[in-house]
């Protein structure tokens, strides 16, 4: 059997056909939503260029082909069908869900290790999982998410804000009101709230884009890179288009301001006139807005192509 990692063709036949297969936009609905009519079917959200895609993607497909047919697993590139990852509000990969009856009914995010993905399919073949569909609670996290990655940080503070007052231990809310508390200004704020997660929640693709966000709004502010300064960095770049410092600090102050694809432009054109300015600095920067965009943001997704166009140019 040929085994897919990150990508490739189908592995693996039972009755029904692959037990691992790649989807798209196009076939998502009859390899999922029809096929999990007739038995479980895992999704798996990955891309080309997630290092922890590489970990998890082999270890589901050698424990659903270790399932004998009880399962299938299906995967589907967030790069190439950024509507449909959108429309399953992925943030970050690897993103995991589990269709049973044309729904989802269980999923997480990140690479699990293997005892946790064996009992994550264990009971999904048992019939476990939140057959009910999402709870209140959670549908009030996805729409804070939603309205988080549109710019509303506003919003999302108010809605994260509410989970927490019901559960001040939720960790996903924690995170989701420092994301917010950032986008407001208040890195002060939103430090503190990282600072008092419990060890175990210090890790993981949520936490580790609210800390990207943190460490970009820090340097900011050490840099000066305020709004009032945009003026004074453009004028600088007008008379010399190379100074590569004031661009970067003008990428800096965008981002700050809110403003993040004006901000990756400039980084990316530091990167296409010097690549190795200030040791990587502008590509590092870049990365690093990516991680707090999180991976299926839209800016993320063009941001990741146009390094991917400079570099391999």
């Amino acid at each position: 059997m040929q085994t897919i990692i990150g990508g490739g063709k189908a592995a693996g036949n039972g009755a029904g056909g692959a037990l691992v297969k790649d989807t798209d936009a196009k076939n998502f609905a009859n390899d999922v939503i029809e096929e999990s009519k007739r038995q479980p079917v895992i999704v798996d959200f990955w891309a080309t260029w997630c290092g922890p895609c590489k970990t998890l993607g082999p270890l589901l497909e050698r424990l659903v082909k270790a399932a004998k047919g009880a399962v299938k697993l299906v995967k589907l590139d967030v790069d190439k069908n950024q509507a449909l990852a959108a429309q399953f509000r992925i943030q970050s990969i690897p993103a995991v869900f589990a269709f049973r009856d044309g729904r989802p009914v269980d999923g997480f995010v990140g690479a699990l290790p293997e005892s946790q993905l064996k009992q994550f399919i264990e009971t999904l073949i048992r019939g476990g999982g939140a057959a009910k569909g999402p709870s209140q609670l959670d549908q009030v996290l996805a729409m804070a998410k939603d309205a988080l990655s549109k710019g509303d940080a506003g919003t999302a503070a108010s809605l994260y804000a509410r989970i927490l007052d019901q559960e001040p231990d939720n960790v996903l809310a924690r995170l989701g009101l420092a994301r917010a508390a950032i986008a407001l200004g208040e890195a002060e704020q939103a430090k503190q709230m990282l600072d008092e997660l419990p060890a175990d929640a210090q890790k993981g693709a949520d936490y580790d884009a609210a800390k990207a966000a943190l460490d970009l709004a820090e340097r900011a502010a050490k840099a000066g890179a305020k709004a009032g300064d945009l003026g004074a960095f453009e004028d600088k770049i007008a008379k010399d288009p190379n100074d590569h410092q004031a661009r970067y600090d003008l990428a800096l102050a965008l981002y700050a301001g809110g403003q993040a694809e004006r901000a990756i432009q400039h980084l990316l054109e530091i990167v296409k006139r010097k690549r190795d300015w200030n040791e990587d600095a502008a590509r590092k920067e870049l990365l690093k807005i990516f991680e707090a965009l999180g991976a299926a943001n839209e800016l993320t997704v063009k941001g990741r192509r146009g390094l991917s166009a400079i570099l391999f140019s």
